[in-house]
């Protein structure tokens, strides 16, 4: 029995992952840092457990996720690499993920007395990550409360509870590299290092995300984090990366419906936008359930909407963007000449090499960044293929 093709997908494209990981870890090498590849939110939205294999095999030796659940789940899919889970909660029960050989984020001594109890429960050392408040006021230890974490991390390191593996933090502005910021977390970053080391300890440093990681070399510490530079999204500029790093998903579909309407005719839910003259329009089977934000739609005057590449063109989506549907605007029908077809494939966003419309371009014009495009696609409704486009000679 052939199966369907997906009226949906995020095609994936590993050779691009190894690509951006081998330049994110060769920068991080030249000034002596190890890598820890981020594959939070379901590797953005791209596979985690895909991604982290094509990753580990272009450089990094360590991953980093948001939760143990998502830390366990890569566990499961057979990685066995460092995995730094940054983000549970104090009631947590962390006995899974230290059974697990998962290294915790700790920022609060309630914090690490939930992690001593697993140590406990398990019968094995915990490894955990230390982390300051730096200026972000988000995660961290308030500077304030350090002392007395730091005391109470030694004491637990003393009796062999855990181990102390790093002191760390994270940036604010490091997509502005000359941010006076960055200095000034840096430098609250060594002082709370030595406090650590000052009571007996020998952790690491990490405070470099994707943008430090590219610009700020003195920031990389022992450890860089690059996230969402792996994907081959710039977080520093707008494409094509300096960087030479490449987009490594494309989203796309294929016309459900080919129809001729005649000019004076509304398109969409509240006929926000009408034909001039008679055209063709195209619909595409995807809408906002599936991750296509409905303000991309057209304005009433016909300009500023998201478009689309489309039988080697790229046309404007025409009327409101709706559930499970969109209109593409093909054009008249020119004697035949137009090659737009039912089943013809659609690209909403990709890599732009074709002049393709870019996950930069929709967050560009939702006034948001291209994180939460990448991320904000309903996997389920939208199916995720994987591709390689190339070879893995070279790479270790």
């Amino acid at each position: 029995m052939s199966s369907a093709a997906p009226r949906a997908e995020a095609n994936v494209d590993l050779a691009a992952i190894r690509r951006n990981v081998a330049l994110l870890s060769g920068a991080a090498a030249r000034s002596g840092a190890a890598t820890m590849a981020v594959v939070k939110a379901e590797g953005y939205g791209h596979g985690a457990v895909r991604v982290a294999g094509a990753a580990l095999r272009a450089g990094a030796s360590w991953l980093g996720v948001c939760t143990m659940a998502e830390a366990l789940a890569l566990r499961e899919g057979g990685i066995t690499a460092p995995i730094l889970s940054w983000l549970d909660l104090p009631t947590d029960d962390y006995a899974p993920g230290v059974a697990a050989g998962v290294d915790l984020s700790v920022a609060s001594v309630r914090q690490l007395a939930g992690v001593r109890r697993a140590a406990e429960d398990t019968g094995r050392t915990a490894r955990i990550h230390l982390k300051i408040d730096t200026g972000l006021s988000r995660n961290g230890c308030a500077e304030a409360d350090w002392p007395e974490l730091v005391d109470a991390a030694a004491k637990a390191a003393a009796d062999e509870s855990v181990e102390v593996v790093a002191v760390w933090s994270h940036l604010a502005h490091a997509d502005a590299p000359t941010h006076p910021t960055l200095d000034r977390q840096a430098a609250r970053l060594d002082a709370a290092y030595r406090w650590a080391t000052d009571a007996g300890l020998r952790p690491i440093r990490h405070l470099a995300n994707s943008a430090a990681t590219m610009t700020r070399p003195d920031l990389h510490y022992d450890l860089v984090r690059p996230g969402i530079a792996v994907y081959g999204l710039d977080p520093v500029g707008p494409p094509p990366s300096e960087f030479g790093l490449r987009p490594a998903m494309t989203f796309r579909t294929r016309v459900a419906l080919v129809k001729r309407v005649t000019a004076g005719e509304g398109v969409s839910y509240g006929h926000e936008w009408t034909t001039r003259e008679e055209t063709r329009l195209a619909l595409l089977p995807v809408g906002y359930a599936d991750g296509v934000p409905r303000r991309l739609g057209s304005r009433p005057s016909g300009v500023g909407g998201m478009r689309v590449l489309l039988a080697g063109r790229v046309r404007p989506v025409v009327g409101r963007v709706c559930m499970d549907q969109l209109v593409v605007d093909c054009g008249p029908d020119d004697a035949g000449a137009d090659p737009v077809a039912e089943g013809a494939p659609a690209v909403l966003f990709g890599p732009g090499e074709h002049g393709e419309p870019t996950a930069h371009d929709w967050a560009e014009a939702l006034g948001t960044i291209h994180y939460e495009i990448v991320t904000g696609l309903r996997v389920g409704r939208v199916s995720r293929t994987v591709a390689d486009s190339e070879p893995e000679t070279g790479v270790s």
